[in-house]
């Protein structure tokens, strides 16, 4: 991708962090496009320094998108079957925005699809806007800087480079994994819900008693 952008390779990296920060279309490449950037600015023919130039302001902005979607028109725009803005993905954000506050801004950057959704549960919540803007910068900042940074420091290791497919894959998975675990936690709990309601409305599908005074005595 970064190839295929050619002489535009620093206005293509700015324009999928801002898609992927905020206007809602969490499957693009942030984390992993960062640190290849990084690691292959030479043949680029960039700088290290520029991938940060323009990737803080893209992000920021792209936070902008989402916080006045989500002060606009909040859960209205999720639906429970749609295939991108499901209400799922939306509750999942809105409980590490509970869990964390405005610091989700910033750790919500390092997490996949989180990131997406952290700026548009903010403005659904209405959290003041002089509050989102130092956090949101704060993450911006801290993100970019850090995925370039990983991307400078795997770049001098020889190998790297010549190995770039596989190294992407592994950043991938590891930046996918909490969404993942999060996703199969989800399942197990919602599983254990309609279970324990099932039961509450059903008595009689509920376990046997384990009253040992009643043990050997057959039932009528």
């Amino acid at each position: 991708m970064l190839h295929a952008f050619g002489p535009w390779v620093l206005a293509g990296v700015a324009l999928l962090i801002f898609i992927e920060s905020g206007v809602l279309f969490p499957f693009l490449p942030g984390d992993s496009l960062l640190v290849t950037a990084a690691i292959l600015a030479g043949p680029l023919g960039i700088q290290p320094w520029q991938v940060i130039l323009v990737g803080i302001p893209a992000a920021v902005l792209g936070d902008q998108v989402g916080y006045v979607l989500g002060k606009r028109y909040g859960r209205r725009l999720f639906r429970d079957d749609a295939r991108v803005l499901r209400t799922s993905r939306l509750v999942e954000t809105e409980r590490f925005f509970e869990r964390y506050g405005p610091l989700s801004l910033v750790l919500g950057r390092f997490v996949p699809i989180v990131r997406t959704y952290v700026p548009l549960v903010a403005g659904t919540a209405r959290l003041p806007y002089r509050r989102f803007l130092p956090w949101n910068a704060i993450g911006a900042v801290a993100w970019v800087c850090g995925m370039t940074a990983i991307g400078l420091l795997l770049g001098g290791i020889p190998g790297v480079v010549d190995n770039i497919d596989l190294l992407m894959i592994a950043i991938v998975v590891v930046s996918v994994a909490p969404v993942a675990i999060g996703g199969v936690r989800g399942m197990v709990r919602a599983r254990r819900q309609r279970e324990a309601a099932a039961i509450a409305s059903d008595p009689d599908r509920a376990p046997a008693s384990a009253d040992p005074d009643q043990a050997g005595v057959p039932s009528r």
